[in-house]
């Protein structure tokens, strides 16, 4: 059984979602593990990881919208702001969602759905350097 692991830093612009499928694919296949797991963490407490649709942008928009709503950014409602108003939200919003992934692989290829991405969902406003962390093993 192999294994690889690399890190991927994706360079946010403030809160949204940034698909880094080709990059997740470009991984897997330079790995030349043919079948096995493929394992995606973000080293981050306010920003996430999800598989959602990639083909309408309007399935990101309302993605980013019912988040807002949701969980809003009012210092009021929250005891830890010393970030500021974002940063409570953030932790709230991660936690709704995913840290980690784990994506079957097939033929050296993330085994995904014809409309699924990859997605690392930027929590806080602000622009932030985040690093996920990608590991596969197999054969």
């Amino acid at each position: 059984m192999g294994h690889k692991q690399s890190r991927l830093t994706i360079e946010t612009q403030g809160q949204g979602l940034y698909e880094f499928t080709r990059e997740l694919v470009a991984f897997c296949l330079g790995s030349k593990i043919s079948v096995g797991l493929v394992t995606v963490f973000c080293q981050h407490t306010s920003a996430s990881l999800t598989i959602q649709e990639n083909a309408d942008p309007d399935v990101i928009r309302d993605l980013n919208d019912v988040f807002r709503r949701m969980v809003p950014e009012d210092a009021s409602l929250y005891r830890h702001t010393a970030e500021g108003p974002d940063d409570m939200p953030a932790h709230i919003r991660s936690a709704l969602t995913d840290v980690s992934l784990s994506i079957p692989v097939s033929d050296g290829r993330p085994v995904l759905g014809t409309w699924q991405g990859i997605y690392l969902f930027e929590h806080r406003t602000h622009r932030h350097s985040r690093n996920v962390v990608l590991h596969i093993s197999g054969d």
